[in-house]
């Protein structure tokens, strides 16, 4: 039988293991739309103990629970302020627009930015032309910055800088997870700066599906009606919290077995192939690296002869390329990952 490819699109195409299929078919549940889904409540209660906020909410997807975020802090003609590059301006299919009519500003460069930048990019509030800046928004960890750790001194500075601007601040967390693996610091010492907080069970955690928003009593009622109006409301969900729990139990503290196999699969192929690959933006389990004109390749050629070799990575643009570690890749896996990318770019 031929071997299944070794995908490093995402850390979102695991499959449940065994022992979190098992959870699933044992779960309790019931109607989430009545709040009557036990596990469901369960997770609920228990993130937002994790996350050190007064109540949490379950949401089906990570793009949703953006979105609801937007709805909930803006008003339709306000501006956000978010990193460049960031997951809800570019990888949100324009949802910003369309479900919050806000509109983004993107601030400072490789997925971080300052607390002086955000006031930089704030209009001033007594000219009636310009739109107002009611949310700032940070990706921890960076996606499409590779996965790299945002200072949580410098996000304590952004949020403080909001509130004297008179903004929320937005965490998005999906792979909030990674950040609190790399820097050793708890959950809730990450999202505590924050108003609201997304977080995202199948990004790191091997869970099928699955988001979550913390946050004040207040906000997250308000994120309940916002999540409902765009379809969110769900039936019996406890299928879905008995994946995101078993993860919790089973899959956090593995996290630091990505980031080390992520750093070895992007050592091997810098050291093997005249790519743009800085290490020092390899924290977490995210590898994002350049194809200098150099070469005679782009990304999406590269990505299309990988995967006839049986390698699955993502072209994010023209001659960048990325890669990412989770649980259904082994060392010996990245590996030969690196090898076959070396080997075809030494071409």
């Amino acid at each position: 039988m031929p071997q299944p490819p070794i995908d490093l699109r995402s850390d979102t195409v695991t499959r449940p293991t065994d022992g979190m299929r098992a959870a699933i078919a044992a779960a309790p549940v019931g109607d989430d739309q009545y709040g009557e889904d036990v596990t469901t409540n369960r997770l609920q209660v228990r993130m937002a103990e994790l996350l050190g906020k007064e109540a949490a909410l379950w949401l089906p997807t990570g793009t949703m629970a953006n979105q609801v975020a937007l709805r909930t802090l803006t008003r339709p003609g306000d501006e956000v302020v978010a990193s460049y590059q960031s997951h809800v301006g570019w990888h949100e299919v324009g949802g910003a627009a369309a479900n919050a009519g806000v509109q983004i500003v993107e601030v400072g460069r490789a997925g971080v930015f300052t607390a002086d930048e955000l006031r930089a990019a704030v209009k001033p509030r007594n000219f009636p032309i310009f739109p107002h800046a009611t949310v700032v928004t940070i990706e921890n960890t960076h996606n499409r910055a590779g996965g790299v750790v945002v200072p949580q001194a410098e996000v304590v500075r952004i949020c403080a800088a909001a509130r004297e601007l008179g903004m929320a601040s937005f965490l998005d967390g999906a792979r909030l997870w990674n950040a609190s693996a790399a820097t050793g610091m708890p959950l809730h010492e990450l999202a505590a700066p924050f108003d609201l907080v997304s977080v995202a069970f199948s990004k790191g955690l091997g869970a099928p599906g699955g988001s979550l928003l913390a946050g004040a009593k207040a906000v997250i009622a308000s994120a309940h009606r916002h999540r409902h109006r765009m379809g969110g409301a769900m039936r019996q969900n406890g299928i879905f919290g008995a994946a995101a729990l078993y993860a919790l139990d089973h899959h956090l503290q593995r996290l630091s077995e990505d980031h080390a196999n992520a750093r070895a699969f992007a050592e091997a192929v810098r050291a093997g192939a005249a790519v743009e690959l800085d290490l020092a933006t390899v924290q977490t389990n995210i590898v994002v690296f350049n194809l200098p004109a150099s070469l005679p390749i782009d990304a999406p050629t590269l990505s299309a002869r990988a995967r006839e070799r049986g390698v699955l990575v993502n072209a994010m643009g023209a001659r960048t390329v990325r890669a990412v570690t989770h649980l259904d890749v082994t060392r010996a896996q990245c590996d030969e990952a690196a090898r076959v990318l070396v080997e075809l770019l030494a071409r």
